[in-house]
């Protein structure tokens, strides 16, 4: 991926936590955490945006924030986690080739300070973050899937052999190559977990 930026109008930086309390198979909670941050940021400045699956940051059909996140991992259990974070801000021309860039500034018709933004963010992203520390993980996920762009449940789609259409929530299915694991699938190759 490549990120280009205005000078001086944007926020681009990459965030580092140590998320030791999350085992691997939670690891989607924090990227939904840093999307909901960054909702909760722009609800702020009267900004209505949503989470595009899995964490681009939308106002309308816009995109305003990019999100970038990397894993380490100690045995069964996350080490460090680097967040990179592209938060369009005052920038109003954007490459012809981008096909739907927004900024804040295009948005509320307003120019901002980065670094009041920078810092109000900073807030959001540990309140954010101390809520999953403190294991509040059920309310962390309803939210997320409230601010979902263009998705009414956030479930997964999938399409049965037999026509009919079931809705998966995160890792209530995974796919699996045939022979290589055995588990009791639906016919199409995705193990069902419930």
């Amino acid at each position: 991926h490549t990120w280009s930026s205005e000078e001086g109008c944007n926020l681009m930086f990459s965030l580092v936590w140590e998320p030791c309390f999350l085992p691997v198979s939670e690891q989607f909670l924090l990227s939904e955490a840093v999307a909901l941050a960054l909702t909760d940021l722009f609800g702020g400045y009267g900004i209505d945006a949503r989470i595009k699956w899995t964490n681009d940051i939308y106002a309308g059909d816009r995109k305003l924030v990019g999100i970038l996140i990397e894993h380490n991992l100690t045995g069964d259990r996350l080490s460090r986690t680097i967040v990179g974070i592209g938060v369009n801000v005052n920038q109003t021309r954007f490459d012809p080739s981008l096909p739907n860039p927004s900024s804040m500034h295009l948005e509320t018709g307003c120019e901002y300070d980065r670094q009041e933004v920078l810092h109000r963010l900073g807030d959001c992203l540990a309140a954010r973050y101390e809520q999953l520390e403190k294991g509040d993980r059920e309310a962390l996920q309803a939210d997320y899937r409230r601010r979902m762009y263009r998705l009414p449940s956030g479930e997964l789609l999938l399409e049965l052999p037999d026509g009919r259409t079931e809705g998966y929530l995160f890792r209530e299915i995974e796919f699996v190559i045939e022979g290589k694991r055995t588990a009791r699938t639906d016919g199409t190759g995705c193990v069902l977990k419930k």
